[in-house]
C-alpha cells in the first residue's frame, strides 16, 4: 500500500499516519521527522538542510526531495504513508514520476476534510515535546504525567493569529493539489472531524473499500 495523507495544517495527518504505522504496518514518512533525523545523524543532506534552517531560510525543495526519495527507497517502494508531502504541484509531479519509474504507483491520496474553525481550536491546543518533536493535544492527547512540563511547549505558529495565516497560505498554495489528485482518480475524501479512532476507522474503511475494487 502506497498512500499520501493530504489536508490543512491540523487536519490530523500526523496522528493518522502514526495509527496507520501502528495498526497497518505502513512506514510513516514525514518530511519534518526525516529532516530532524538527518540533522541529528549529521548526514550530508542533514548538514545542508541545517545551514538553511540556521539562516532562517526555508529548506529548498531539492533537499526535501532527497530526503523523501531516500525514505521511499528505504521502504522498498511499498507499505508507506507520506504525511503532508507533496505540498505543491511541482512536488506532486516529481513524486508521481519517481514512483512510476520504479513501478510503484500511488494507491490513493486521502484528503482529511476539516473546517477551519475546528482546525484553529485543534492547533491552538497542540503542544510539542521539544526534544522528540512528538505532538500532544490538551484535550484529546494530553502529555503523559511523567514528562517534564518544561519540555512541553506551544509553538509560536500554533497560536490562533498565526494559525489563520497558515490556513490562508494553505488555501492559496496547497489546496489546488486537491483538484490535481482528483483529476488522476486518486482522491479519497474522508471526514476528519471526530476522535483519532473515529477518523482512523473512516480512513482504513475507505482504503479497504478501494482495495476491494481493484
Amino acid at each position: 500500500m502506497r498512500i499520501v495523507l493530504f489536508g490543512a495544517p491540523g487536519a490530523g495527518k500526523g496522528s493518522q499516519s502514526s495509527l496507520l504505522f501502528e495498526n497497518e504496518g505502513l512506514e510513516h514518512i514525514s518530511t519534518g521527522i526525516i529532516l530532524r533525523r538527518a540533522i541529528a545523524d549529521d548526514s550530508s543532506v542533514g548538514r545542508e538542510a541545517k545551514q538553511y534552517m540556521d539562516a532562517g531560510a526555508l529548506v529548498p525543495g531539492r533537499v526535501v526531495r532527497k530526503l523523501a526519495e531516500k525514505a521511499i527507497t528505504d521502504s522498498e517502494f511499498d507499505q508507506f504513508v507520506l504525511d503532508g508531502y507533496p505540498r505543491t504541484i511541482e512536488q506532486a509531479e516529481w513524486l508521481f514520476e519517481f514512483l512510476e519509474s520504479n513501478d510503484a504507483p500511488l494507491l490513493a491520496v486521502v484528503y482529511l476534510k476539516v473546517p477551519d474553525d475546528i482546525i484553529v481550536n485543534r492547533i491552538s491546543n497542540r503542544r510539542v515535546h521539544v526534544e522528540t518533536g512528538e505532538n500532544f493535544h490538551l484535550e484529546y492527547k494530553p502529555p503523559p504525567t511523567g514528562i517534564d512540563p518544561s519540555l512541553i511547549i506551544q509553538r509560536d505558529d500554533d497560536r490562533p493569529e498565526a494559525i489563520l495565516n497558515r490556513l490562508l497560505v494553505y488555501h492559496e498554495e496547497t489546496r489546488p493539489l486537491k483538484d490535481y489528485f482528483r483529476e488522476r482518480d486518486l482522491l479519497l475524501i474522508v471526514d476528519g472531524v471526530g476522535s483519532f479512532q473515529e477518523v482512523h476507522s473512516r480512513v482504513t474503511g475507505a482504503l479497504r473499500e478501494l482495495q476491494a475494487e481493484l
